[in-house]
């Protein structure tokens, strides 16, 4: 297991308490919860996102939802698109491909969370790598995202 360098020290520095939890090896966000045990409601996952003006956000939804791209450009009055991973990897450098934390403060990104996320009492979240996810309580999950702006911006996946 290891957690990415830079969220450590996130972690650390805002005297958050967190847990790693271990899992078979996963690709995916929701892969990860059903490894892990937990509800895919309870694992929050990062979407990086960027205008047109080329500034990014990353977009932190529960890993059963799918973020409305509409919804969410509507909201923060930008025009959104999804990054392509070759735009991704030299931003998460100390993370595996593909297993982004959900702190962007972490990151030095602006971030924005679904307000679903707000409600839960635990939230998980990938720790850098494809085998462990960072668990916190709810009020240090608010600490962390101290300051970032909350919204109602995904639907859930059908599967």
């Amino acid at each position: 297991m290891t957690i990415s360098s830079r969220l450590n020290q996130y972690l650390d520095d805002n005297n958050v308490k967190y847990d790693l939890v271990p899992h078979a090896r996963s690709t995916s966000s929701v892969g990860s919860a059903i490894a892990a045990h937990i509800s895919p409601a309870k694992l929050a996952k990062a979407v990086i996102l960027e205008d047109h003006e080329g500034r990014r956000v990353m977009a932190v939804l529960p890993a059963n939802h799918r973020v409305s791209l509409r919804a969410l450009g509507d909201k923060l009055n930008r025009d959104l698109r999804l990054i392509s991973e070759q735009e991704l990897y030299p931003m998460f450098n100390d993370c595996q491909r593909g297993a982004i934390p959900s702190v962007g403060a972490a990151f030095n990104l602006e971030a924005v969370y679904d307000d679903l996320l707000v409600e839960a009492k635990e939230i998980y979240f990938e720790a850098g790598d494809h085998s462990s996810l960072v668990h916190i309580n709810r009020s240090d999950f608010i600490k962390l995202i101290k300051g970032a702006k909350h919204l109602r911006f995904s639907h859930q996946s059908v599967h």
